[in-house]
């Protein structure tokens, strides 16, 4: 899809900063959000955590250890309920770390893929075994230890409810995202947001991965609603992922033509193509063009002057 195309998509993010923090907000049938204080440039106003179910819960994204956070996770539990699982979409520190607290108060296990740094793909693999010195590893929490490790297709729940993992790496290597059985919604975390495009950032992100991952949800034909991380429900998934999938790929057009006019590094080439962003976002943008170089470098449409790095110049192949 063209520039000229893709302007012409509605843009399907949500961007109303209004948010209620501190409290339970009913956002589908037993679905409950509480919303973090936490907002920044890079998680908007804040994350999202989910209780799912009655009586015996999941507590889905616990977010960072802050004590005012969990304490309203913990107030937004009816007579009777607790929590009895606790489930991580990824090892990011306002996604992760909360997830120790609950565990200790309520004695539930944690669920997710695998510590930080779980789940890389051969070719990041090669390159941390290498050494490669790509930077990266924002946000990491790398004391981030699940009781329980979900697998792919795993599913977890009670009699009144079931959540399925599927393993969504891209964002980060060790990401799911949790299907609510029996009705549509998809708990996406930070893979597909409601209201930006995600940070890719090697090694743990992998753009490669990431368009895979989006392709995959692209086919998931029941899916009617997203409930992300960050921002406010997708409530239609297919245009979103069409969305991003063709942005994704528009960027990887326009980073394969500044080079056709020249070698450059990522930091050139992200402030070449990232003219309409915040400036505050541009070392995000080196860190997703990189992610974009590195997946082309494995196909062998780029080559690399002298050894790989964030720092390295590329040039076509």
């Amino acid at each position: 899809m063209t520039r000229e195309r893709l302007r012409k998509v509605k843009d399907p993010f949500d961007r109303n900063p209004e948010v209620a923090y501190g409290v339970a907000e009913v956002v589908a049938p037993g679905v409950r959000r509480i919303t973090c204080r936490n907002p920044s440039a890079m998680t908007f106003t804040g994350t999202r955590s989910y209780l799912v179910g009655q009586g015996e819960v999941a507590l889905i994204d616990p977010g960072p250890d802050d004590r005012a956070h969990l304490a309203a996770i913990a107030a937004a539990l009816e007579p009777g309920e607790r929590i009895a699982h606790i489930l991580v979409t990824h090892s990011h520190v306002d996604h992760s770390p909360g997830a120790r607290a609950v565990a200790e108060a309520t004695g539930a296990p944690v669920h997710a893929f695998g510590p930080h740094g779980a789940g890389l793909s051969e070719t990041m693999r090669r390159l941390k075994a290498d050494r490669v010195a790509l930077g990266g590893g924002e946000g990491g929490d790398r004391g981030f230890r699940p009781e329980h490790t979900m697998t792919e297709g795993e599913t977890v729940g009670t009699e009144s409810w079931a959540l399925t993992a599927l393993h969504t790496p891209g964002h980060l290597s060790n990401h799911i995202c949790l299907a609510l059985e029996g009705t549509g919604i998809l708990f996406t975390g930070d893979t597909v947001m409601g209201w930006a495009t995600t940070l890719v950032s090697p090694p743990e992100g992998d753009m490669a991965a990431f368009m895979a991952t989006l392709r995959r949800l692209s086919g998931r034909a029941d899916d009617r609603l997203y409930l992300p991380g960050h921002g406010h429900p997708v409530t239609d998934p297919a245009a979103m992922l069409g969305f991003q999938i063709a942005h994704r790929e528009e960027r990887m057009a326009q980073i394969l033509a500044e080079l056709a006019a020249g070698p450059a590094d990522a930091g050139e080439l992200a402030r070449a193509i990232y003219t309409d962003v915040d400036p505050e976002l541009l070392p995000a943008a080196r860190r997703n063009v990189l992610a974009t170089l590195i997946g082309l470098l494995d196909q062998g449409r780029v080559a690399v002057r002298g050894p790989l790095s964030d720092a390295a110049v590329f040039e076509l192949d």
